[in-house]
């Protein structure tokens, strides 16, 4: 049977006093949807589908039942032969935000890295061999560290592919593949995705054993009709004059919203155009 949703912090962690402590410090007032359905769903140990946006609280919807997974664990940290948690991110900038995600939680003194291309891979080797439960990686720099031994990847027991469709879309599948080859297949799995593409789910059938899905929002991801879409084309050099003419053309009563790749480039934007 499929656990009941949980409508509050306390039905969902009221055996881990510790985790509501760390809610509590972060003031949240309810669970969002994607919470309430997916912490009973992973805290009895099943796997997760989850298909929802970006913005419905999916990071903290594996990340709590991911510290108490590692707490759980029988065998003494020092004595496990490598992390227990992996998160695999399809881009730099999602994962230094999961990163900064899990160091809002001091939890039993868990300890985390963040793998990613462009980073300094010397201290990323340095700080994996002091000893972290939590790896949260592009899939690149983890297939490079991987292959060259310095990441063993044999204790892994939760694993979560975050935004799985983008790491598709971005070419990542032979990556992914050939990282999770050695993996325990007594492992706990949790993917989550925008949309629902036959590369999401061969994923699945490869990675997942009879996953339970959780749907926020529709999975027809058409138009609305009602809305007129217009398409400029602009060189790359020539986006910002032509953010700037269409912010300046409107009336004192208009609204926009502008959605950015990055973060960077959205601080820029608010700092300097607004």
């Amino acid at each position: 049977p499929i656990p009941n949703p949980v409508l509050t912090f306390e039905q969902a962690f009221q055996h881990y006093p510790e985790i509501l402590d760390e809610i509590y410090k972060q003031q949240f007032t309810q669970p969002s949807p994607i919470q309430s359905q997916a912490w009973p769903i992973l805290l009895s140990g099943e796997d997760l589908i989850g298909i929802a946006q970006t913005g419905t609280g999916k990071t903290l919807a594996f990340l709590l039942p991911a510290l108490i997974h590692i707490d759980g664990q029988t065998i003494p940290r020092d004595q496990r032969e490598g992390p227990t948690v992996l998160i695999l991110a399809p881009t730099r900038e999602l994962a230094l935000q999961i990163e900064k995600e899990v160091s809002k939680y001091q939890y039993k003194d868990i300890k985390s890295v963040c793998l990613y291309g462009g980073g300094d891979r010397k201290e990323q080797i340095e700080v994996i061999a002091k000893g972290v439960d939590i790896v949260i990686a592009t899939p690149g720099r983890l297939n490079d560290l991987v292959v060259t031994g310095h990441l063993n990847i044999i204790n892994f027991s939760y694993i979560v592919l975050d935004e799985a469709d983008r790491m598709l879309d971005m070419g990542f599948e032979p990556q992914i593949r050939k990282s999770l080859f050695d993996v325990r297949p007594d492992r706990q799995t949790v993917m989550t995705s925008a949309t629902w593409p036959i590369g999401v789910r061969r994923l699945v059938e490869i990675y997942m054993k009879d996953p339970i899905q959780v749907n926020v929002g529709s999975l027809d991801l058409a138009a609305v009709h009602t809305v007129t879409q217009k398409i400029m084309f602009v060189e790359q050099d020539d986006k910002e004059a032509a953010l700037l003419e269409f912010i300046t053309s409107m009336e004192p009563t208009d609204k926009v919203i502008i959605f950015c790749g990055k973060k960077a480039t959205a601080t820029h934007i608010t700092t300097e155009l607004c």
